[in-house]
């Protein structure tokens, strides 16, 4: 364990010692109208622009230039097979096999495919369990699923929600919601890391728990991938869905992953909505075949992929492949660690840390509670150059990113905080 001192030098030497600092210098870090530098703490909504994402992206364009048509199979990397040169590299980082993972879609697009396939509600058993706080996507998702097949919502979303006085979720809590309505519940769609507080919880744990009830479990990890290492395959759960723009620093708006785990990989009577990229990829082109769904994860795709989107999701990947997620997750909690510990040193009552304490339950976001919240705190940070996010009703979301944060980002943005409060 590290031992965390104020100061400028100590963020200085560990800045120097960082293994991972020269990636920084691989991003585009935004700068002010003077060309200062901003201090981005906001990875966990838009990750930056590695400086090699022009290259590949440009690489397409001159294929599509030079090549048309011929670029799906004559191109650099050809254009029919893309969306395989980004699955070795995602299944590390989510903690899956190749066959559970592929890049496509949206998230939520995707969690609505997966329900379509792994939500199969009975009359009696039709219930799906949501945390109380979910992200707002995931709730209209359930909500409509629900509706679609003929249910009420307000009677079939079940919260998992923190106890009294407490903003953390408790484990035993879902255990006690699925002894007592098990058997009505259908699905779990838990958010790994809640996008509100930061917690990251137990998937191997919640797995079992709802699969002792013979429930599906799937997991949102919009907040996780490229955080924190999931393991999904050894976690057990049945689906998982996440974006690509956050952590993983592939654009705004860019693709989706999904995971399927393996133990669902060929079993073809899943209900599912295919279209021609769902069907197996050797006959594909005879056009007049009867579906033939593809095995694994790439089973649920529909179309061909956007080119341009993948391409910078491969230039992000690459980077990660370099890297690994060990390295990253050791500096993340590092990183927080020292970030936490300058911010309990305030000593400040308008502000409170609501991230759980533990290194193991986190990922690399701090959600700052602000006392009689007006959001004007956070407009002061902005105003000094130092991006955040807020998310209603009291908290600033900030995460010291480990492939582009320093120790002096934080240094800074703490000194910074503690003049607007004071």
């Amino acid at each position: 364990m590290i031992s965390y001192k104020t100061g400028l030098d100590f963020s200085k030497r560990q800045d120097q010692e960082d293994k991972l600092a020269h990636y920084r210098s691989k991003f585009h870090i935004p700068k002010d109208n003077n060309g200062k530098e901003w201090l981005y703490f906001t990875g966990n909504s838009l990750g930056l622009q590695p400086k090699s994402t022009q290259t590949y992206i440009q690489q397409e364009l001159n294929d599509w230039a030079n090549l048309g048509v011929e670029g799906h199979f004559e191109a650099k990397n050809p254009w029919l097979p893309y969306h395989e040169f980004l699955t070795e590299s995602m299944a590390k980082i989510v903690g899956a096999k190749p066959i559970e993972v592929v890049v496509m879609n949206t998230l939520t697009t995707n969690l609505h495919l997966l329900m379509v396939s792994f939500y199969q509600p009975t009359k009696t058993k039709y219930k799906i369990v949501i945390e109380s706080d979910a992200f707002p996507s995931d709730r209209y998702a359930v909500q409509t699923q629900l509706e679609f097949h003929g249910f009420n919502a307000k009677d079939g979303i079940v919260e998992w929600k923190p106890r009294e006085n407490e903003e953390l979720l408790n484990i035993e809590d879902l255990e006690h919601i699925l002894n007592e309505q098990g058997d009505e519940i259908a699905l779990l769609l838990i958010g790994g890391v809640n996008y509100y507080t930061g917690q990251y919880l137990d998937l191997k744990r919640i797995a079992k728990i709802g699969h002792a009830k013979n429930c599906m479990v799937g997991i949102d990890l919009a907040h996780g991938a490229g955080n924190i290492k999931p393991e999904l395959h050894d976690s057990g759960v049945d689906f998982a869905a996440w974006c690509t723009y956050k952590y993983l620093n592939s654009g705004p708006g860019s693709l989706a992953g999904l995971f399927v785990h393996e133990k669902h990989a060929y079993n073809k009577n899943l209900k599912r909505f295919a279209g021609w990229w769902s069907h197996n990829k050797d006959t594909r082109f005879n056009m007049r075949q009867q579906l033939d769904v593809m095995p694994g994860a790439e089973g649920w795709q529909l179309s061909n992929p956007p080119i341009l989107s993948m391409a910078a999701i491969k230039a992000s990947l690459d980077m990660f492949n370099e890297v690994g997620m060990d390295a990253l997750r050791e500096k993340s909690e590092k990183l927080t660690g020292y970030f936490e510990f300058l911010i309990n040193q305030l000593n400040n009552q308008k502000i409170k840390i609501i991230t759980p304490k533990n290194p193991k339950e986190r990922g690399c976001q701090l959600s700052i509670q602000v006392q009689n919240a007006d959001k004007s705190l956070h407009h002061k940070l902005t105003e000094a150059n130092i991006i955040t996010d807020w998310r209603e009703p009291d908290v600033i979301r900030c995460a010291p990113t480990p492939l582009y944060n320093t120790y002096q980002d934080v240094f800074n943005m703490v000194e910074k905080l503690k003049d607007i409060l004071n």
